[in-house]
């Protein structure tokens, strides 16, 4: 999903990276399979982190999960370097990624203007101004 997305990625200047707790002798392997059953290359860079050490480290394999799980956390990252987002996913449930894109589409509005982003906000929606922003600010700010 993440490599059929990349034009949506690119869009929004984000950058892609991919966490696997398997060995790096088998990211060969499964890309391949992802290729062949998803009809995508896998196009980002893959951090192997056979030791779980990473993951374990940022707490990525959901707490109730066996050991042989994959990691099932989402970070998203600002321009800022901070962690935004933090998702974990149960491995019996899918990443939604309409949800991360409609998650970075708020981050971006919301760095860049005194906004914030309601309850099922899409992109395009009406937000609302943020209450730090005077009266007087708002007006001159949104006429």
């Amino acid at each position: 999903a993440a490599a059929k997305l990349k034009p949506e990625f690119d869009k929004r200047n984000v950058k892609v990276i991919g966490l696997s707790v398997d060995p790096l002798d088998a990211h060969e392997g499964w890309a391949r399979d992802i290729e062949e059953t998803q009809g995508a290359a896998v196009n980002f860079p893959m951090i192997a982190d056979p030791d779980r050490r990473i993951a374990d480290l940022y707490d990525m394999i959901h707490p109730n999960a066996s050991d042989t799980f994959t990691v099932r956390s989402v970070f998203v990252i600002g321009a800022d370097k901070k962690i935004k987002l933090i998702l974990t996913y149960p491995a019996s449930t899918g990443r939604n990624f309409a949800e991360i894109l409609r998650v970075i589409d708020s981050l971006q509005l919301t760095a860049n203007h005194s906004v914030a982003t309601p309850v099922n906000w899409q992109n395009g929606d009406d937000c609302i101004i943020v209450p730090s922003l005077s009266d007087e600010d708002a007006r001159e700010k949104f006429p």
